[in-house]
């Protein structure tokens, strides 16, 4: 492999804002905050918007968009009164 072109990785602590949810994983991420840990250790932190923790997708309360019918069925309703000239 080739020397100096590998990003240096070190644990960091990613924080979810919308419920708290942290987890630490390997990045390379720069970072201008740091954390304490429970376990006493001091790594950098990085806040995300959503995880997979505050997802709808992955916690289930995501809403079906095409929960009134098909897109044909919206057009012949839209479109219902307008009807065929001949």
């Amino acid at each position: 492999m080739k020397e100096g072109i590998h990003p240096e990785y070190r644990e960091v602590c990613f924080v979810d804002q919308s419920n708290g949810f942290k987890f630490v994983t390997r990045s390379c991420v720069n970072t201008k905050e740091t954390i304490k840990m429970e376990d006493g250790r001091e790594l950098p932190l990085f806040k995300l918007e959503t995880t997979s923790e505050s997802h709808p997708f992955y916690t289930g309360t995501q809403k079906s968009v095409d929960s009134l019918g098909g897109r044909v069925e919206k057009f012949r309703n839209k479109f219902a009164r307008v009807g065929l000239k001949k």
